[in-house]
């Protein structure tokens, strides 16, 4: 009965998933203006998020991209098996899957035609690995309930037939992915204590699906904005809508939204390889001005076309630290960006250190916009944009910041922020110095 739950569960999630891939995306996949490249590393991007062997697969049966192996195929022999249905199980295909793989198909249908299919292979045995974790979460339970029926008297072990039948049903049914299934367990005795235990769980199952939903939707809006840009002016180019004298201004358009893309990609990659395997930290001691010299350095260009002046104050003409160098670079990089992005022309930026026992204590304060009060407390969250729309830079991904605190927990630092409306905002965090 759990493992048809499982699967009951899989099925409608995954078939979302490769309708959602093929109707979002179908414009793009077989357009001429965007290439495989590209949409290789979107798949691939996906693939890490819903964990699966996504294809792209043209009319003809070849595999134009494929997330896990870049020996790419011709299935043609095997459309039938493949494409006559948006659902199979036990699918086996000699030499490219190693176990047998339930298949999800999907047509791409592009100017009134099937053009080709998105197909999404998982893994048969992920069904038996989900229904066994969810028997042992079922097992463990009715072990505890059976420790304590032995241990209490015959009325007591009618009283908890009940409940005990309730924790299964709605162990069942959350199995299912009905996390809303009420339990409403009252005993006060152990089963209670399991069926707390058993509902905390649930809760952090559903925030991580809901996680992971925010997340998918977000990536969509993130990626069909830029690439719709980058497809209309390609498009009004191709046409003559632009005449050739604008065309420079209209590819410096084109090429801006490209790189917004490849940073949101390069982001996205950073921030899911810190959730898989946390921040990997490499320590040593280095002088921390020299890092604020060199990032500042790095935005002379921008700041002499916009009028901004960085100014830096050092505690000591050195200063070293025991820390990531490349990782704090990271850092001061982002909050320099975010300051020079809602900073006024004509404005400055302050870089600072100052030294307080065995911590040095780095301030980036700018006198821009700031950020409004009810969103200080968010700005941490990932592709959270404090009323975006007033920043004079549309390049932002909404992750920096998100880095930037990853990257200073990681370091077991403190990271802290102060902002006003119209003045400016300025963010500190900490370091440990070197020891002497």
């Amino acid at each position: 009965m759990v493992e048809e739950a499982v699967y009951d569960r899989i099925k409608p999630q995954y078939s979302e998933h490769v309708r959602r891939i093929a109707d979002e995306y179908s414009e793009y996949y077989f357009s001429s203006y965007v290439d495989l490249s590209d949409i290789q590393r979107q798949l691939v991007l996906i693939d890490r998020l819903i964990d699966a062997r996504i294809w792209l697969v043209n009319s003809k049966g070849a595999v134009l991209a494929d997330t896990r192996s870049k020996a790419l195929l011709n299935v043609s022999d095997y459309a039938d098996l493949l494409f006559s249905s948006s659902f199979r199980d036990g699918v086996e295909m000699s030499g490219v899957f190693a176990e047998p793989m339930m298949c999800f198909c999907e047509p791409v249908i592009y100017e009134y035609a099937v053009k080709g299919y998105v197909c999404i292979f998982v893994p048969q045995s992920k069904v038996d690995k989900d229904a066994v974790i969810y028997m042992d979460v079922i097992n463990k339970g009715l072990l505890i309930i059976a420790g304590v029926l032995f241990l209490s008297f015959v009325g007591i072990y009618f009283l908890a037939v009940y409940p005990t039948r309730k924790i299964r049903n709605a162990a069942i049914e959350y199995a299912k992915g009905n996390y809303d299934y009420p339990m409403n367990v009252k005993s006060h005795d152990e089963i209670r204590s399991l069926a707390d235990s058993i509902s905390y769980m649930v809760g952090e199952v559903r925030n991580v699906d809901d996680y992971q939903k925010k997340f998918i939707a977000n990536i969509s809006h993130d990626f069909r904005s830029p690439l719709t840009s980058i497809k209309g002016y390609a498009e009004a180019m191709k046409d003559g809508t632009i005449p050739y004298e604008l065309q420079g201004k209209y590819l410096g358009i084109i090429l801006f939204e490209a790189d917004r893309l490849t940073k949101l990609t390069s982001n996205l990659l950073d921030l899911n390889r810190m959730d898989n395997k946390g921040v990997m930290l490499d320590i040593t001691s280095f002088d921390i001005n020299k890092v604020i010299r060199n990032v500042a350095a790095a935005f002379e260009g921008i700041c002499r076309s916009r009028k901004i002046v960085i100014e830096l104050e050092f505690a000591a003409m050195e200063t070293f630290v025991d820390a990531d160098m490349s990782r704090i670079q990271q850092v001061l990089y982002n909050l320099t960006d975010n300051a020079i992005k809602f900073s006024n022309s004509d404005s400055r930026i302050e870089i600072e250190t100052e030294e307080k026992g065995n911590k040095v204590l780095v301030r980036v304060r700018d006198h821009g916009i700031g950020i409004p009060k009810d969103s200080v407390k968010r700005i941490w969250e990932r592709f959270y944009k404090a009323d975006s729309s007033r920043g004079k830079d549309k390049k932002g991904t909404g992750l920096g910041l998100s880095i930037v605190k990853e990257v200073i927990s990681a370091h077991d630092e403190n990271i802290s922020v102060i902002s006003t409306e119209g003045v400016g905002t300025e963010f500190t965090f900490s370091l440990t110095l070197s020891e002497t």
